[in-house]
């Protein structure tokens, strides 16, 4: 009994985490669509959370590589997962307040390593795994977002950049429809298929599945459905950073950005690499606005979201270790889980409040 109310606990931080994932990255997949025109907020939310929902079928390769190439799940229990989804919850939350555009991907991962290392120490982390499906790909990703979106925009301007302007933007803010669509495609494939994975990894620690399993395919549905929700919701705390604060875009930029990261999120998926969408993107938008002149891109701004990135695993990996830490003070069993979801549930409505309070109208009288 105690096992299952655990598994219950887990699957639902697991289905929380992958809404905070999608309400984190909605500015992602939106940002350069809203900035060029191409499409109201509401309308590209929509649109992007249903291909989002869509997107979670593509492949099982990530969620793969969650369950079975990072962490040894024979070493572990389901608590040591449940901590890790806590501290990455903890960090999608603190960075939504802050309005910066951090990686989901490195803070589960993060997250569930940080959390296992206090656990059962370096036994349980698979360094080679960690290093080839995850680390090498989560540095090669941006990079090559923005040779990707370095030479779209370069062909564009070259085939295009004579013609009347009127009807190449109003071509290209067309086409950013069919990109945009597609980002939110992949990023629904590579995202939704993160917290597949990791229920899958609870799931195999628990020997609810074998092994060798593939997730199974009611999780991702939930995840798919968790995602999607949380994109519908909207990360609007950070809409601004991503496709405007960054460079202001003009629709041919849109669309070679939204393709360079349609196109690493793709690739990295059916090759099993769990990346981040934040990357991508945000390395397209980099890519196609230097092109055209690099002082137009506000590096600055740039340098914050590099900064968020690199905090972004040893802080989620901290905040891990430190559920992890905290949940065993009232005990082994269910009752760390449950006291450490009461706990958060309790900070997370407070958190609500205060900042509803805050920005209601005060009434005269």
């Amino acid at each position: 009994m105690s096992s299952d109310l655990v598994i219950a606990i887990v699957i639902a931080s697991a289905l929380a985490f992958g809404f905070t994932n999608g309400f984190h990255d909605t500015s992602d997949l939106i940002g350069t669509a809203v900035s060029t025109g191409v499409a109201p907020p509401q309308v590209a939310i929509a649109f992007a959370a249903l291909l989002n929902f869509a997107g979670a079928f593509l492949s099982v390769e990530v969620a793969r590589t969650v369950a079975h190439d990072v962490i040894d799940a024979g070493l572990i229990t389901p608590a040591v997962v449940f901590a890790g989804l806590i501290g990455a919850i903890a960090w999608n939350l603190a960075t939504w307040w802050l309005g910066l555009p951090s990686s989901s991907s490195h803070a589960l991962i993060g997250g569930v390593v940080g959390a296992t290392l206090v656990a059962v120490g370096t036994a349980g982390v698979d360094g080679s795994g960690l290093l080839d499906k995850f680390l090498l790909p989560a540095l090669v990703a941006p990079v090559l977002a923005v040779v990707i979106a370095v030479a779209a925009i370069a062909v564009a301007y070259r085939l295009f950049g004579r013609r009347r302007p009127g009807p190449v933007g109003r071509g290209f803010r067309l086409a950013q429809i069919g990109s945009g669509g597609l980002l939110a495609l992949a990023h629904g494939a590579n995202d939704v298929q993160k917290t597949t994975g990791v229920i899958a990894l609870a799931l195999i620690a628990n020997g609810s599945l074998g092994s060798e399993a593939n997730p199974p395919f009611w999780a991702s549905v939930a995840a798919a459905a968790a995602l999607a929700v949380g994109t519908y919701s909207g990360g609007w705390g950070m809409l601004r950073t991503t496709g405007s604060r960054i460079i202001k875009m003009d629709a041919a930029q849109g669309f070679s950005a939204q393709s360079a990261g349609a196109a690493v999120i793709l690739c990295a998926t059916f090759l099993g690499f769990p990346i981040s969408t934040t990357h991508a993107i945000n390395g397209g938008v980099m890519g196609a606005g230097a092109t055209k002149r690099v002082s137009a891109a506000r590096w600055g701004i740039a340098g914050n979201i590099v900064t968020g990135w690199l905090l972004t695993l040893p802080a989620a990996a901290a905040l891990g270790a430190a559920a992890y830490g905290l949940m065993r003070i009232p005990g082994t069993g269910a009752l760390g889980p449950v006291v450490v979801t009461v706990a958060l549930l309790a900070l997370l409505v407070a958190v609500i409040t205060h900042r509803a309070r805050r920005s209601s109208p005060t009434l005269s009288t």
